[in-house]
């Protein structure tokens, strides 16, 4: 797949959620852009850099969350990755409970020769701390290997004074021709906007992704470091 295509089939998956929001209640939103610079990436140039739009919100139909990944390696190669994961409020719990809600969870994988499709069950926790704890259980349908299970868990915990730590962990079971695989990639990032004036939220700091055997390959495990900047429009 091309990275027209890959952009255009995001932007479809983005109208198509867009749409549907139009005639709901809105809650919250948020988008945001990032830039990430490391040198410790496997599969390919180690040595990249990846420009991140976001946009997550909340609905009176449930929750929703896309990213769009621009790669740049030093060697010239470039790629783009979308994900757009959209979660279908189906049950409200007591607002004092341990799960907050319970949701039919779904993603659609979008990359640069591949369109994978997840759909699962999800909850929201209420857990001391954390400005959100998410769980989410799927049924993966894959390109180009067999049908396998992932486990996520998303999260956002604020600290000290305007410092954050966010993240996620994904966990998909082995089938034939692709290895079990986890990957741990959080953000742990200061807020600079009071500093110097910004009314939104700009963060400085690094993201660390823990990846093991990566995209499904054995024995491929990714420790990597990258400069953040985190800017919330």
């Amino acid at each position: 797949m091309t990275m027209n295509k890959t952009l255009l089939n995001a932007a479809i998956a983005g109208s198509l959620l867009f749409s549907a929001t139009a005639n709901a209640e809105i809650f919250w939103q948020d988008i945001s852009a990032t830039y990430l610079n490391g040198s410790n990436y496997e599969v390919g140039d180690s040595d990249r850099q990846v420009f991140t739009f976001e946009h997550a919100g909340g609905y009176s139909w449930g929750d929703s969350f896309l990213f769009v990944d621009r790669l740049k390696s030093d060697d010239g190669f470039t790629e783009t990755y979308a994900e757009i994961s959209p979660r279908f409020k189906v049950y409200d719990f007591a607002e004092d409970s341990l799960v907050k809600a319970a949701y039919v969870a779904t993603t659609w994988e979008v990359g640069q020769g591949f369109d994978n499709y997840l759909v699962g069950v999800g909850t929201d926790l209420n857990v001391t701390g954390f400005d959100y704890l998410q769980l989410n259980a799927y049924r993966r349908s894959n390109e180009f290997y067999e049908s396998n299970y992932q486990l996520t868990a998303v999260w956002g915990v604020p600290f000290a004074e305007n410092f954050y730590y966010d993240g996620f962990i994904d966990w998909s079971s082995a089938s034939e021709g692709h290895a079990a695989e986890m990957n741990f990639t959080s953000q742990l990032k200061y807020n600079i906007g009071p500093m110097i004036g910004y009314d939104n939220r700009l963060y400085v700091g690094v993201e660390y992704a823990h990846w093991n055997n990566k995209f499904g390959i054995p024995n491929v495990d990714e420790r990597n470091v990258n400069l953040l900047l985190k800017v919330h429009l």
